[in-house]
């Protein structure tokens, strides 16, 4: 993982007057690589979407496999993102019932060793494949595969310098995945969210994209 040194290094030599593509140029020419990515890479995602969704519903039944979450995407507007179930049923039941084992500063919930994950689901998360419908969100226009992660709670939570994160439009991954990913407290990741909106660029993305499949493959840090 990146240390503090490393991590600024890397993030500045994405100088933001070098970048060839700008403003409309630049979100038309990322539009053509998410389609140009996700269309291209079809044939081995999909059977890995069906396989999950088997596994999943054989294996802990009671509950569709792939389930919606409102999130907040460009604007502040709040959309449905598709993930593979990772949890028991009635897992935002238990939510309370575990909120003072919470880590995270609220709204923001996590819990080290989760006991509503079921086995699937930890295997899922580890590896992230829990994230692969969001690929549908992709083609919809919804999310790009590179950008700040939306957020479960709504846009009035934000502090007026959070709304930056929405002048853009969301993403499957971003910087705080490669750097920090689930450690990193709400402030933290606006903070690189911010960094990734000021240099965005397509060379930038693709490192981005990179190094997710880098972390990915590594398992650091669960989401």
């Amino acid at each position: 993982m990146f240390n503090s040194a490393d991590k600024n290094s890397w993030i500045d030599s994405f100088d933001p007057k070098k970048r060839v593509f700008t403003g409309r140029s630049y979100l038309l020419a990322k539009r053509i690589l998410d389609l140009t990515l996700v269309f291209f890479s079809a044939p081995f995602w999909l059977p890995v979407l069906l396989i999950i969704q088997l596994v999943i519903a054989l294996t802990s039944p009671g509950a569709p496999a792939v389930f919606t979450q409102l999130r907040t995407g460009m604007g502040g507007r709040r959309f449905r993102m598709y993930k593979f179930r990772s949890m028991v049923p009635n897992a935002e039941e238990l939510k309370a019932s575990y909120a003072h084992l919470n880590e995270l500063q609220w709204p923001d919930f996590k819990i080290t060793n989760d006991p509503r994950i079921t086995k699937v689901g930890s295997i899922l998360r580890k590896t992230s494949l829990d994230e692969l419908p969001q690929l549908v969100n992709v083609i919809k226009g919804e999310m790009s595969l590179v950008g700040p992660r939306p957020t479960s709670f709504g846009s009035e939570t934000y502090k007026l310098w959070h709304t930056e994160r929405l002048d853009v439009m969301p993403g499957m991954t971003g910087l705080w995945q490669i750097i920090g990913r689930a450690q990193l407290e709400f402030d933290d990741r606006l903070r690189l969210d911010i960094a990734y909106i000021e240099r965005a660029g397509i060379w930038f993305d693709i490192n981005i994209l990179i190094r997710t499949v880098l972390a990915v493959f590594t398992q650091r840090g669960a989401h």
